[in-house]
């Protein structure tokens, strides 16, 4: 019987270090379901514009470089971004893989828009502006000409009053007499 009774507490003991042991590695077999699952971002392009007048080559500081991302159809957004002194703009969070239209509104020169397809980690496009130029229009103006717009910034065309005619000295008709001269003599 003495036997028996050191047999049985490290029989406990034994089982108990080998239960213990085997909980931790059961619980890494299957991950606990708490939430979302994390989901990468996706990978990025580092995207420079470098905006100039196309007369001069100079670069145009402070232009407003406007980039509207696409993926897959589905609408990512937009973002501006200011040109520094050298004309460039500079993003880094546009996706690689998408379509991007990048639109530059600069004082004094015509917008500029156009589509391009991200499918490299690094982009340089560089961007030549001009100065308005005249519209060609199918419209004709009220004499059956064709309508002409001269280039850059337009007044309106506002009509002219017509003129006045002066008033008739004598009455226009005889059978009526003049009115009272109502000044005062001196």
């Amino acid at each position: 019987m003495p036997l028996r009774r050191t047999i049985w507490p490290q029989l406990a003991l034994f089982l108990c270090v080998a239960l213990v042991s085997s909980l931790p590695a059961t619980a890494q077999d299957t991950p606990e379901k708490h939430g979302r699952k994390y989901k990468a971002p996706p990978a990025t392009s580092h995207i420079e514009v470098t905006v100039l007048k196309k007369s001069n080559g100079k670069p145009i500081s402070n232009a407003a470089v406007i980039f509207d991302s696409t993926i897959d159809g589905k609408d990512e957004g937009n973002l501006e971004v200011k040109t520094d002194p050298d004309g460039k703009a500079i993003i880094d969070v546009i996706p690689t893989g998408s379509t991007v239209r990048v639109q530059v509104i600069a004082t004094g020169f015509a917008t500029y828009a156009e589509e391009y397809l991200i499918s490299e980690p690094n982009r340089e496009i560089s961007i030549s502006m001009l100065r308005p130029q005249e519209q060609l229009s199918s419209y004709q103006d009220n004499q059956g000409k064709t309508a002409t717009r001269k280039p850059g910034v337009q007044e309106p065309i506002r009509p002219t009053a017509p003129k006045a005619k002066p008033a008739p000295s004598a009455p226009t008709n005889p059978q009526q007499p003049n009115p009272p001269d109502t000044t005062p003599k001196q």
